[in-house]
């Protein structure tokens, strides 16, 4: 990692392909993006159409209703950038089907950056996550520290950057941009993120309920940050960002679960923290620094977790959340993927039918 080749030409970057722009960071990314002046498309398979909370985005990009497993080289041209957010976004729904897991997070990552460079497109920010140092422990951990991913998303986030890296040189720079837990509000509102799902149990039934001891590490960061260091690494001169590696957070906030959970209790009335029955020790556990991307570029988080908790309980008390919604399909994606599946919908390898009424053969 680090300079670019010399012949590495550096573009302004205009036009911008924001792949899962409809998904849960993709709807505050993409109109992020076009505020600041960049010409934005997008590029999802609307898994989760008509999912979330409160009115729609505040802007939606045209964009190619399109599986990324399918985006040819032809799609692909004319953009001086790819901000790759589409994925299997989740642990559990990760576990559900590993294999599928690989395909898009990893092979499909590979093909897109792939087509990407043949297309000509100089930049590919890829969407990674602190997932990828897995069992860490209480140790700090800054963009060099060893991998130790203990689940399918996290090992397909390694895996996603070693190729990226390999395809970097004359004529593409990649950056990974590993992003703490994210939490906060958006119209694709995710109920399954620790610091959203202890919010919304806190807020619907009056217990903060912890799934785990409560002991392990996590980073934490709002979704509008996230779209704030995209924006930056997107902005930035070639050779602060070529082949790079940035963990995107606050160093300050990084909690222990029980310390979340501790913050929701303060804050939602009438809450108390509870464990789960049978909840124990979980081995995803780290803590990041993340004074590399504040040093390097024109980024600053600006959000805190304490304040990511008062605007969703504030949104869940204007749009009246309620506990039968908060865990349906609508706030947490296996359940929706299970629910396409049984519809007909959706395949074992999470494609769209083009006949659900032919699904059952």
């Amino acid at each position: 990692m680090g300079t670019p080749p010399a012949s590495l030409e550096d573009v302004a970057v205009t036009r911008v392909l924001v792949t899962g722009h409809d998904g849960y960071i993709g709807t505050v990314l993409a109109p992020f993006l076009s505020r600041a002046g960049h010409d934005v498309i997008g590029a999802d398979s609307y898994l989760y159409r008509g999912c979330g909370m409160g009115p729609a985005a505040e802007w939606a990009p045209p964009a190619l209703e399109r599986d990324i497993r399918d985006l040819e080289v032809d799609d692909l041209r004319g953009f001086e950038a790819i901000v790759h957010l589409a994925a299997i976004s989740n642990d559990p729904l990760g576990d559900y089907r590993p294999e599928t897991t690989f395909e898009i997070n990893h092979l499909a990552t590979t093909q897109l950056a792939e087509r990407a460079k043949e297309a000509g497109v100089r930049r590919f920010l890829f969407s990674s996550s602190c997932s990828l140092y897995g069992a860490a422990g209480d140790a700090w951990l800054d963009e060099s520290a060893e991998f130790r991913p203990v689940t399918p998303y996290g090992e397909s986030k390694v895996l996603a950057e070693r190729d990226l890296h390999e395809l970097a040189g004359d004529s593409f720079s990649p950056t990974y941009l590993r992003s703490s837990t994210a939490y906060g509000f958006s119209p694709r509102l995710r109920g399954d993120l620790v610091l959203n799902n202890l919010a919304g149990y806190a807020f619907t039934t009056g217990r903060v309920l912890i799934m785990s001891d409560g002991s392990p590490w996590r980073p934490v960061v709002h979704i509008e940050d996230i779209a704030r260091a995209f924006l930056a690494a997107l902005e930035a001169p070639l050779e602060l960002v070529h082949d790079e590696a940035f963990n995107v957070g606050r160093t300050e906030e990084n909690f222990q679960v029980h310390e979340l959970a501790a913050l929701v209790e303060e804050i939602v009335p009438d809450s108390s923290v509870e464990y789960a029955e049978g909840g124990g020790p979980d081995p995803r556990c780290y803590r990041v620094n993340c004074s590399k991307i504040a040093e390097t570029l024109p980024f600053r988080a600006e959000w805190t977790a304490r304040r990511g908790i008062e605007e969703l309980h504030a949104a869940f008390q204007r749009f009246g959340l309620r506990l039968v919604e908060f865990e349906s399909g609508r706030f947490l994606r296996i359940r929706r993927v299970k629910e396409l599946q049984e519809a007909g919908e959706l395949d074992e390898a999470l494609r769209r039918r083009r006949d659900p009424a032919l699904a059952a053969g």
